[in-house]
């Protein structure tokens, strides 16, 4: 049964939409939840965070469900487990999903970079010697006395989407369910290695594992997410804020979100109001055990997006190659 009052959010077009009552009344976080950032280390990555306002100066994981302590001064430290369980079978998995992938290469775009890429015939620029005759041709029948940008060239373009990946590794998203979302991360991240892709693993906090315009590296991705285990709470909200900032300087029609998750929210805002100023949210809803679908329907919706259930890692490369031919 709803248990939450009904809010509104304005639609595209400027109109007051109501959204229906959350079905879990989420718990109230005491303070802002923490964003932690992966720095290297000896064993592996060290994921820490600056302590800002009271609660990190008493060493409390802010937004966490349960206070936490560190000895050190100046950061908050997010502890990871120093070895790797299941490290064999998530790869196995990984590339498992990654054979069954149909990614679709980004849509040329005449505006982006020259340089590398892709072969387009494009207009001379002072660049490429290679003509495009067939198109030259056409160009000179319409103009007998071409402009320099009627000679049409053949070019490499630069294309990248932008993608961010939020991955659920709260208390909910343990054993199978975590193996099978590193897996998918690793084989996401193989398909998109020519393209900017961002990793958000996240509970009621959240640990940014690789920011937009880093280099991709599939498989220590991976390693990363089976690092952490499973804790806390869930707040979909959060991971869907860190990606809006981590696009906001991308144009629209490159951007996208994916969220893996069982959608079980339960911690913080409505998401469905941050999922809503995405330019574009698909969501996979990981229906193993505990779900809750029909949020995760909003969210894509909202996101102008699609949602797509995963029983099992089978099911991960099909609705993946689904939503980006869509």
């Amino acid at each position: 049964m709803a248990i939450d009052s009904p809010i509104t959010r304005k639609s595209g077009m400027g109109k007051a939409r109501t959204l229906r009552p959350l079905s879990r009344k989420p718990k109230k976080l005491d303070a802002e939840p923490t964003v932690f950032e992966s720095k290297p280390g000896a064993g592996g990555p060290v994921f820490r965070a600056a302590k800002q306002g009271a609660s990190a100066a008493k060493g409390t994981a802010r937004g966490s469900a349960d206070p936490t302590s560190t000895d050190d001064e100046g950061e908050l430290e997010l502890a990871v487990a120093a070895e790797v369980p299941g490290d064999s079978a998530a790869r196995s998995l990984a590339r498992q999903i990654t054979a069954r992938l149909a990614i679709p290469r980004p849509k040329q775009n005449a505006q982006a970079k020259r340089g590398s890429g892709s072969l387009a015939s494009l207009p001379y620029r002072g660049g490429s010697d290679e003509i495009d005759l067939d198109k030259t041709i056409e160009m000179l029948a319409e103009h007998p006395v071409p402009d320099d940008e009627d000679i049409i060239v053949r070019d490499r373009v630069r294309t990248k989407r932008s993608v961010v990946l939020a991955v659920d590794v709260s208390g909910s998203m343990k054993g199978d369910r975590l193996q099978s979302a590193a897996a998918t991360v690793g084989a996401v991240a193989a398909e998109l290695q020519n393209d900017a892709l961002s990793v958000i693993a996240f509970w009621s906090d959240a640990a940014v594992l690789l920011n937009l315009g880093q280099p991709v590296k599939p498989m220590e991705l991976l390693d990363s997410i089976l690092r952490m285990p499973a804790r806390g709470l869930t707040n979909v909200s959060f991971p869907l804020e860190l990606a809006a900032r981590q696009l906001a300087r991308v144009p629209a029609r490159d951007a996208r979100v994916i969220l893996l998750s069982d959608c079980v929210h339960n911690a913080g805002p409505d998401p469905r109001i941050v999922a809503a100023r995405l330019p574009r949210l698909d969501v996979l809803i990981d229906v193993s055990a505990e779900k809750d679908i029909e949020l995760g329907r909003e969210l894509a919706s909202a996101g102008h997006g699609t949602a797509r259930l995963v029983h099992t890692y089978r099911d991960v490369a099909p609705a993946l190659s689904a939503i980006f031919h869509s």
